[in-house]
Formats: C-alpha cells, structure tokens, sequence
C-alpha cells in the first residue's frame, strides 16, 4: 500500500505484521512503548493485534509504502530457528540496510510484470533481517488481564453481531467500570472503539473478496454503508469504494 495523506488515524490494530517506509513528512503515532515520531528514511512497525494510531506532524502530509504480512508468513520465516511467537520490538527504526532492501522489495512488487523469484527472494532477505535485527521470540506474557482478554475475545470472535457494555461485563464478570477501566489500561481503546475497528478489519475483507460496500457494511454489523464510510475513511483514509475499486 502507498499513501500520502495529512489525515489523523485513531487507534486501532491490524491482523497481519505490518512494516513501511517513510518516504517524506513526518508522523507521530501511539505505541505500546508510548509516543513516537518516525520520519523521511525512517522504517516504520506493528505486531497484530498491536493499538496504534497515526498523525502528521505539524498538520503536513506524509508519505509512506506499507506492507501487511501474514504471521503464518513470518513464523515459518524462524522455523529452522526453533519457532515460537514473534513480536518486532520497536515501532520506529533507523536503519538503512533495511530501509534498502523495502525500498528494493516494494519496486519489485509494484513492477509491471513481477519477478516471483526475485520477489519472493527480496522479501525472505527483508524479513530475516527485520526478525534479527529488531524482532524477539516470544510476546510480552503480561498480556490483558483476564476479564478483558474474555471480553476481547468475544468481540474478535463476533464483530458483527450486536453487544452492549453489559454483556461484554457480564461475561466478564466484572461491573462495566472495572471493564472500561481495564480496557483502557490493558487495550488502550475503549470497547466501542475497540469493536469498530474490528468491523472495520471484518468489512475490508468482505470488500476485497467481491462485496459492494452496503452487502459489507451490513455484514460486518455497521448499520447502514454511511456509518461503514465514516469508520472506514478515520481508519483507512479512503472510501470503501475507492478502497475495492483499487483491488480491481
């Protein structure tokens, strides 16, 4: 993906390792590690499930390329390795070998007519060098707190379906505060928030496999494409017509 765009993206969280390059402006994002600022040259990451967020800094545009890769991908990338979950431990880093070899990768992605080999090869060398330089085995074990991965996993698991801050403290079996409360501290996002974002993801999948935006919309859980338009432009920075009409 290539963006350039002045647009502030709230906190939310990808299913895939994401990793970009910075390639003019500059952007300040939230991250488990607190604020950053990544700018030109600048490499920029996120682990699945990781809350981030992302704006210009100084209300400039920034411009980057992004790829989004499947953690399938990246755990066969260290099986020789031993294996184990994979976590890249820092959301911004400067480093010109990597920053070449994305630049080389994404050139050869976007070419007319890809060189398999060479792009398979490209992204292989790229990864390896992202996991050994700046990645770790293991996640952090001090995950979300047992109530919240509870109330987590019910809305990864049903993102469409309706649910109110009481179902999801009943569950829990917490009151809705302790649930607000521990949200905050454990996701960084409120539940609301938290389960629109997840549509979100659930609606950009249906889009990229044929759905016009209202089937989406619907079958994600949003109640109408307008509501689906305003979440999906904060998260994405593009329509959801714009968005399929790219993958055409």
């Amino acid at each position: 993906m290539t963006l350039a765009s002045n647009h502030a993206f709230p906190r939310h969280a990808h299913d895939q390792f994401g990793i970009g390059l910075v390639g003019f402006g500059a952007q300040r994002s939230w991250s488990g590690v607190g604020q950053v600022d990544a700018g030109a040259g600048d490499l920029i990451a996120v682990n699945p499930g990781e809350i981030h967020d992302g704006a210009p800094v100084g209300d400039c545009v920034r411009g980057w390329r992004m790829l989004y890769l499947d953690p399938s991908f990246m755990a066969e990338q260290i099986a020789d390795e031993g294996g184990g979950p994979i976590e890249i431990i820092r959301p911004v880093m400067r480093d010109p070998v990597l920053a070449a070899r994305f630049e080389q990768l994404f050139e050869r992605l976007t070419a007319r007519a890809p060189d398999l080999l060479a792009v398979e090869q490209g992204l292989v060398g790229a990864v390896m060098h992202l996991l050994r330089r700046h990645g770790v085995g293991g996640r952090r074990a001090d995950g979300p707190a047992p109530p919240v991965a509870k109330a987590l996993r019910r809305l990864d698991e049903a993102p469409e379906a309706p649910v109110s801050l009481a179902d999801l403290a009943a569950l829990a079996g917490v009151s809705r505060f302790q649930l607000l409360r521990g949200f905050a501290r454990d996701v960084g996002v409120t539940p609301h928030a938290y389960l629109v974002q997840r549509r979100v993801g659930l609606a950009r999948r249906l889009l990229a496999s044929g759905h016009a935006p209202a089937e989406a919309a619907v079958e994600a859980g949003f109640a109408d494409q307008s509501h689906l338009t305003r979440a999906f432009v904060r998260q994405f920075g593009v329509t959801p017509g714009r968005y399929r009409a790219a993958l055409a």
